[in-house]
């Protein structure tokens, strides 16, 4: 069974907090598929925070360990978005977004200060929700003459894919979604049978 398609998130939204010398850092992580669902959160989060004097976060989608952004939001470089990326990347965690909301206390930190701070608010929330293991997700869409319907839909089955768009006009086709780890066996197993086309889409 294939593995590398597992990977860790939070289960829903959880908060974190910490305070240093009058500042107060809110940390907010929120499990997330996509980048339209970062940019609404980070513009839902600057209306409720709109006083608050920095929104500094760090967010990393899908495999691997590179599809990553960090934004210090004004505060020295480095010493915001990195260290909030740091507590996810050591706590292997994908698909998954940290906004720390700044309030100014009135006493410069320095960067060491700050660093500490983000990474104990970032920490704070990760601790405060719950870590679950989800896959990764990918789509075929399957095409074949309707006699056909069972086979495709048994394969599709067996393999717990999940049927997302169906047109049974002239020809049937049908769009499935399915764990990542097994979708180049399903293309290729479906493919085999006269008559089906099977390709991979993006969902």
């Amino acid at each position: 069974m294939p593995i590398d398609d597992i990977y860790r998130t939070l289960k829903e939204p959880s908060k974190g907090l910490c305070k240093d010398r009058g500042s107060k850092f809110i940390a907010l992580a929120y499990p997330v598929d996509n980048l339209d669902q970062v940019k609404e959160i980070l513009a839902t989060l600057r209306k409720e925070y709109h006083d608050a004097r920095h929104h500094c976060y760090a967010w990393r989608i899908g495999p691997g360990e590179q599809n990553y952004r960090v934004n210090d939001d004004g505060e020295p470089t480095n010493s915001a978005g990195k260290p909030i990326l740091g507590q996810i990347q050591s706590m292997h965690l994908n698909n998954i977004l940290i906004v720390v909301v700044r309030y100014f206390g009135g006493t410069l930190l320095g960067v060491g200060g700050l660093i500490q701070a983000y990474r104990t608010a970032a920490r704070e929330a990760i601790e405060e929700g719950t870590v679950i293991e989800k896959y990764y997700l990918s789509a075929i869409k399957v095409t074949f003459p309707y006699p056909l319907l069972n086979e495709v839909l048994k394969i599709a089955r067996d393999h717990k894919s999940e049927i997302i768009q169906q047109d049974f006009a002239e020809s049937c086709a049908v769009i499935i979604r399915i764990r990542s780890g097994l979708a180049e066996r399903v293309t290729t197993q479906l493919g085999r049978i006269e008559s089906v086309e099977a390709k991979p889409v993006e969902l």
